[in-house]
């Protein structure tokens, strides 16, 4: 059992059981149902474990595909930032593989009414866990500015990466590369702006309060 998640284990062995069936079924409170009855797990442990039914089986889903990424990301720190997020992101498509129809159909159920929220707040997670692993250690706004940036280059590359068929899923790996290059010279110009910012008005540079509230309101939405 999990120090910080008692259910943890619970969770996972239900998620297990509802895997094989989820491409055919979708992610539905009967799908969920039928989990628990083919894992064995007590009816009583499992409305604990899912207080919230199927989105936390689908929030255990999401878990479980960070935590695939962590170790699938190899250690040490010789590439640079741009490349190392770069393959953070590829590396978390790439483990979701044989669970691609799978992926597919969470994301149309986060995309519903109601559900939005909950979205938006797997991606920042799983946003938060590909900087920290490249070596980010920012605390002021900037730490919610870079995972909600990533978080929509996440969302966005998964989107393109449902329908590519192409060998390798080469036109995924491109388009990622281009979103990449994107927040690159995104950071750059804000890079420069802060600094013209600061040399006028001082190290409390109004845009950085700014920066700060919008990026903490767009996180909070998502609890």
């Amino acid at each position: 059992m999990s120090e910080t998640n008692p259910y943890l284990a619970v969770q996972q062995q239900v998620l297990a059981a509802a895997l094989p069936n989820v491409a055919f079924d979708g992610w539905s409170e009967k799908l969920l149902q039928q989990a628990i009855a083919a894992s064995g797990v007590d009816e009583n442990i499992a409305v604990l474990a899912f207080p919230k039914g199927v989105g936390g089986l689908i929030r255990q889903f999401s878990a479980d595909g960070d935590a695939r990424m962590m170790a699938a990301l190899p250690e040490g720190d010789s590439l640079k930032i741009r490349e190392r997020i770069t393959e953070a992101v590829w590396t978390r498509l790439c483990v979701d593989g044989e669970q691609k129809e799978a992926s597919r159909r969470a994301a149309g159920w986060l995309a519903l009414p109601g559900r939005q929220k909950l979205g938006a707040k797997l991606l920042f997670e799983s946003a938060h866990q590909m900087w920290r692993w490249a070596g980010d250690t920012a605390t002021d706004y900037n730490y919610y500015s870079k995972r909600v940036i990533l978080s929509g280059v996440i969302a966005s590359t998964r989107l393109a990466w449902f329908d590519d068929d192409s060998e390798g899923e080469a036109k995924t790996r491109a388009f990622l590369e281009r979103r990449i290059e994107n927040v690159m010279q995104f950071e750059k110009l804000k890079a420069k702006t802060k600094s013209w910012s600061q040399k006028r008005h001082g190290d409390k540079a109004p845009f950085e309060g700014v920066l700060s509230s919008l990026a903490k309101m767009r996180y909070r939405s998502s609890e």
